[in-house]
């Protein structure tokens, strides 16, 4: 990807582990670093579509968000709603029953900042 930018989020159920997501869309980057500033306090919450496969910068986890699906939201359905770890350890059933579509939007994930 030509033009990447890459931000970690936690989740309040998990406060001291990391997810790296990487963006490539201008304005998505954008709204990213306006949550950091707090300029954004509305849609905060990270949304985007699982890949099941490990991406080396986000080494922790066999799974990563597909850059070109992450989205912020406020509010969001409970179907897409997990932990991390959760995740993880359910990985070979994300994209069916759990996780639809393979659809993630942790309701409770906060970015905390960019990874340079």
């Amino acid at each position: 990807m030509a033009n990447t930018v890459r931000f970690a989020f936690t989740q309040h159920s998990q406060p001291n582990l990391e997810f790296i997501i990487e963006l490539a869309d201008e304005k998505t980057i954008a709204h990213a670093r306006k949550i950091l500033s707090g300029e954004e306090r509305n849609e905060v919450h990270v949304h985007g579509r699982i890949i099941k496969r490990a991406a080396a910068y986000n080494p922790k986890f066999s799974f990563h968000l597909d850059p070109s699906t992450i989205r912020f939201f406020a509010m969001a359905i409970e179907v897409c709603d997990a932990n991390m770890t959760y995740v993880e350890d359910h990985l070979d059933e994300a994209g069916g029953a759990f996780l639809p579509g393979g659809h993630w939007c942790p309701w409770d994930s906060k970015l905390t900042r960019e990874v340079t």
